[in-house]
């Protein structure tokens, strides 16, 4: 005889639960109980050594992550630096290559002029390289002198010339970017010896004549 619709299993009934339903056995629950009753409570000082070695193994794995770290960038800023030095030596090289057919070129030169012309060709070579760069040129003859960027060499007497003005350079200087790369040597005008002496005298002597 087959089952009724509304029959259930056996294994159901006996149960009492669906098929969608969890089944706990009074036994495993007890087991648990037991297991739950059965692990001692840890003491203050347990805690804290268990604490100690988290802490331990945690400060261990950040100080290899920060050596590691360390030694990528290390290994960057190298890199870095060795590109740059090539970049500029790439730059430097048509140079030396214009420098070395001008020397070349004056033992077979019939002209000061063409030497002279190799020359400046080299030069504007150079300048065009250093505006690439970032490299310009410390302001000298003229302008007042300026110890930050400015060596004075020696003083040169003169009435042409304001005090403290550069008369003439010596060795140029140059900026790269806004960083002084190499500060110029200069000569600085300075009042003739015996000027302030002469005008001292000369007033003195129109004061006693009237």
């Amino acid at each position: 005889m087959s089952e009724q619709a509304g029959d259930k299993p056996e294994d159901e009934q006996a149960t009492g639960a669906s098929e969608d339903e969890e089944v706990i056995f009074p036994e495993d629950e007890a087991g648990e109980e037991a297991q739950i009753e059965a692990e001692p409570e840890l003491t203050d000082l347990e805690k804290a050594h268990a604490e100690r070695d988290r802490m331990r193994e945690q400060l261990l794995r950040i100080a290899a992550d920060f050596d590691n770290f360390r030694k990528r960038s290390r290994k960057e800023i190298e890199a870095v630096r060795r590109r740059t030095v090539e970049d500029t030596v790439r730059e430097v090289l048509p140079i030396v290559d214009n420098l070395e057919r001008a020397a070349g070129a004056i033992t077979d030169a019939t002209e000061v002029s063409a030497v002279t012309e190799g020359v400046h060709m080299v030069l504007r070579g150079f300048e065009e390289v250093a505006s690439r760069l970032g490299l310009k040129r410390v302001p000298t003859v003229g302008n007042l002198f300026d110890p930050t960027c400015h060596d004075a060499m020696q003083q040169e007497e003169t009435n042409e010339h304001a005090p403290g003005t550069i008369v003439a350079e010596v060795v140029p200087g140059y900026y790269l970017g806004e960083r002084l790369l190499r500060p110029a040597m200069v000569v600085v005008a300075k009042p003739p010896t015996g000027t302030d002496d002469q005008d001292g005298s000369s007033a003195d002597g129109d004061d006693a004549s009237e």
